[in-house]
Formats: C-alpha cells, structure tokens, sequence
C-alpha cells in the first residue's frame, strides 16, 4: 500500500477499503506517512466525505492507536456523556453527579477550552486546588467511591487523533462530518464506558451552525458508537442562544452550583434533566419518563450536590463551594451593560458572546495562553424578556481587563433588540 494510491482514490470518490484506512491511520501515527501527504488526504475527505463503512473503520482505528480503557474495575454500569461544545454550556457539572445519584457511574475525561467554547476542565481548575490530572487508578477509585469525577485526558489514548487533529488545524480540514465524527467517537471509544450520550448543538454558539448537520453527526456517531458494541444516542439540542445565564469558568462552575443546589430551574436545569434521564434510560434504569422523575429527585433531594462536594474534596479541591460559591475566584473589575430605552431582548449571538467573553480573558486563541478564571459574562435577562430604560442587561466580568469598551461594544453587537 501506499499513501499516494490512498489519496487518489479518496480525491476520485473510490472506497478504501478496511485494510487500506487502518494502514493509513497506523503509518501516520508512527511517522511513516508525512504531514503534507496526510493533509492532501484529510482535503480529499473534506471535498467528497468518507462512506458510512469508512468512517466506522477510521474511528476504530484511531481508537486501536494507543490504549484502551479497562473499567470493569468500577463494578458498574458506567456511562460517558459528550457535548459538541457551546457558549456557557456547563452541563456535565451537573449531569455527572445527577446521573451517579440514580446509581451510574461517569467516569469523564474532557479537554480545554479554545476559542469562543469553553472546557470543562478549565472549570473545574477554578476550584481552588481542584486536580484534573490523575492516574486512572486514582480516578477509578473516586468513581467507585461517589460514582462521578472528571479529569483531563491524560496517558496514550488515541495518540492517532491527537496528530490528525492538530494537522487539521492547521490544514483548514476542521469542517468534515466524518473528521469529526471520527475525532469524537476514537476518544469515547477509548474511554470504554457501556453507554455513551452525546449531546449534539446546532446554532450560533455552536461548531455545527445548521440544525441538518447536527442531526446528521448525531446519526452517524450513533451508528459508529453502536457498531462498538456500545449503547449509544445523540440528542440533539439549541446553541442559538448561551446556555444559562454565566459565560466563564468560575462563573459557570457557581451556576452549576445552584442548579444542583435547586435554586434555579431555568432552560439549563430543563436541558440537564433531559440528558440525564436518557443516559439514565440508556443504562436500563426504566422508561424515559421514570429515568426524569429519577433525575428531578437527584438534584431536589440534595443527593446530586452532596455527590459533587464529594467528588471536589476528592480532586483536591475546596468542598465548601458546594454550600457557598463566593468562596469561587471573584473578578476585580466589572462593567454594567444598561439598556439605553426601554426594550424587548429578541435574540442573543452566542458566537459573539462568547467572543466578548475571550475578549475579557475567559478563552484562549493559543491552546497555551493562560486564561483568567474569572472573567466572563452575566446575562441578566433572557432572550424574550422586557428591559427598562437603565435596566441592567449583562455584567462584564474580569480580573485582567479593566477597560471595558471594546467587550462592551462586543457585547451590545451580540444583541438583537427591539422596542417593548
């Protein structure tokens, strides 16, 4: 085989076949294939795509690249849940400990935050002394000890995407369904959990701007996760607007807070049950129906939040956020966004939210810029709402810029309103 026969093929809509994708994804992880050479193929796949068979094959392939997660050590039914990113989507904060208190164990490894979408690992390091890296024993251990902890990805898992990934970056190759598919589905594969929920978003705030595509990666992940022998769903849901009222990770994390705290049931908390009650349904805890009922109680009765507090002091970090989030970093400075007359909030541009919100410092343009963890973004009003003349509509938040004009002219872009 050779690379050059590969990638005419791709370029001229011919199949590979199985041993043809898997010798191109093993030569390239072990540098027999050169960057300029996998970059013309990644093109190919972006211009005339990959089959459905293709796909599963590369997936599984890129999954084969490094280790494989062994978590029967856990002694339960786990589950692994993926959101294809967002603006101030902090859902695991709470389906985690919501989904281990109904008695399924999520066991997570997630990344960090580049560009207008942030990562959940960058939020849990605003917990003071939290720890995300761990060895897998330490983090098998938590698990069977609260039934949820998160960390970053860590060891030799799928060392193939971490090279194509990179390389797509780099070559313009990101917008590829199979890519992508393929990118998401080699780690949730690796990470080896029973059931895997992936929570799809579509709309300004999201990678996928077209509800079609959405559905269209969600099904092809399905099917991908379920030819793994996994139990496996998409659900795909609304980025148009950011998910809750707090952009940024210390902000997000006190937010996560109160919803497991049951003071606040807004879309976030409708969101979070909805994802819990289908993992839940997924790892056969009854029908979907029952599994929200199950997931409503979790967080009411307290159970969820006491699992999270648990968790924290087990990573390393201050357990004490769970009954008072102003022990969480607090910004320096803030801005008040007034409305300038009384108006009615139509629409919000999540993309261009969670660019003022990298403006203030919450984000990275680099994957190793330094972030501030307090900066960020409170909506006060949602979407639909009625302002006064004066009224406050967001609060800028950051502890590295004090000179708000650009965020604040960034911000009121983001806004579509009209007269009340």
């Amino acid at each position: 085989m050779n690379i050059i026969d590969i990638i005419n093929k791709t370029k001229r809509h011919q199949e590979l076949s199985d041993e043809e994708i898997s010798w191109l994804i093993n030569a390239y992880t072990s540098g027999d294939i050169a960057d300029y050479q996998m970059s013309s193929w990644l093109m190919a796949v972006c211009l005339n795509g990959l089959s459905e068979r293709e796909t599963i094959i590369m997936t599984k392939a890129m999954r084969d690249s490094g280790d494989v997660l062994d978590l029967s050590c856990i002694g339960g039914i786990t589950a692994d849940k993926h959101s294809t990113g967002g603006v101030g989507d902090k859902t695991s904060l709470i389906i985690g400990p919501a989904a281990a208190a109904c008695g399924v164990y999520i066991p997570k490894m997630s990344g960090r935050g580049l560009g207008h979408t942030g990562g959940t690992i960058d939020k849990l390091e605003s917990i003071n002394g939290f720890q995300t890296e761990l060895s897998f024993d330490k983090f098998a251990e938590i698990v069977g000890k609260t039934g949820f902890s998160i960390i970053s990805q860590s060891g030799n898992l799928c060392p193939a995407d971490k090279k194509i990934y990179s390389l797509r970056n780099a070559s313009g190759t990101v917008d590829s369904i199979p890519l992508i598919c393929a990118s998401i589905m080699s780690k949730k594969l690796a990470l080896n959990a029973d059931c895997i929920l992936l929570d799809v978003k579509y709309g300004s705030g999201a990678f996928m701007k077209k509800y079609e595509d959405a559905v269209q990666l969600g099904r092809l992940m399905e099917k991908v996760g379920i030819s793994a022998g996994k139990k496996c769903r998409a659900v795909i849901t609304d980025m148009n607007s950011p998910l809750g009222k707090n952009i940024g990770n210390a902000l997000e994390v006190r937010e996560a807070v109160e919803v497991l705290q049951n003071k606040s049931q807004g879309r976030l908390y409708e969101l979070c049950i909805e994802l819990t009650a289908n993992i839940l349904e997924l790892a056969g805890k009854g029908e979907l129906t029952v599994c929200r009922k199950a997931a409503e109680e979790a967080i009411s009765s307290g159970k969820a939040l006491e699992i999270f507090s648990k968790t924290v002091e087990l990573q390393g970090g201050d357990p004490r956020i769970a009954d008072d989030v102003t022990l969480l970093p607090q910004a320096k400075y803030s801005f008040a966004v007034k409305a300038p007359e009384n108006m009615r909030l139509s629409a919000v541009n999540s993309e261009e939210i969670g660019m003022t919100s990298l403006i203030l410092g919450a984000g990275r343009t680099e994957k190793d810029d330094d972030i501030d963890m307090t900066a960020g973004i409170v909506m006060e009003h949602e979407q639909g709402e009625c302002i006064s003349e004066g009224e406050t509509i967001m609060t800028l938040y950051s502890s590295v810029c004090s000179d708000f004009s650009e965020a604040a002219h960034r911000a009121v872009s983001a806004l579509t309103m009209e007269r009340c």
